[in-house]
């Protein structure tokens, strides 16, 4: 880990979970430094579960980082500064199946011990082992609005991962 992180418990981040990532946004990030890929993403949850720390994310099997968050055994949300807002734009509308995105957008990627890879530039980072994985079923769905999210019918799969590091400057 770089001097510029330090390792936090998870009940010490202070931001506001609901801005952090429907506003702030996230880049989530799965596979090993020599193949990996990230996008962004506005939804999500941190939280509690099975009497762990957990944060859950939600990936379309259309994106390429799908490929990588079923391979890995972990993954990363790296949560950056306003001033890196066009990061994240350019991370969640250019596919890493055409380029690097890491590279093109200028981020340096990091490797913890268990191999999962984050940011240096990131102001805030989550590292996850996966504990479980589901596909949404529309069928599911109480509330009827919730189609409306998905005129493609192509639904997310969510991924609950126990926290096992936060990391900040």
């Amino acid at each position: 880990m770089p001097d510029s992180f330090r390792t936090i418990d998870c009940r010490e981040i202070k931001d506001n979970p609901f801005k952090l990532i429907a506003d702030d946004w996230m880049l989530i990030t799965a596979g090993d430094i020599k193949s990996f890929n990230t996008m962004t993403a506005s939804w999500g949850a941190l939280g509690e579960l099975w009497h762990k720390k957990i944060a859950i994310c939600f990936v379309r099997a259309t994106r390429y980082t799908f490929e990588f968050m079923n391979k890995a055994e972990h993954f990363t949300l790296s949560f950056f500064d306003e001033k890196l807002r066009p990061v994240l734009d350019f991370c969640g509308r250019t596919s890493g199946r055409n380029v690097n995105k890491a590279k093109q957008a200028g981020l340096t990627p990091i490797e913890t011990e268990e191999g999962a890879i984050y940011y240096a530039e990131a102001r805030l980072v989550i590292q996850c082992r996966k504990i479980y994985a589901d596909d949404i079923d529309p069928k599911l769905f109480l509330a009827h609005e919730i189609h409306d999210a998905y005129p493609m019918k192509d639904y997310h799969r969510m991924f609950i991962g126990e926290v096992l590091r936060c990391l900040v400057k």
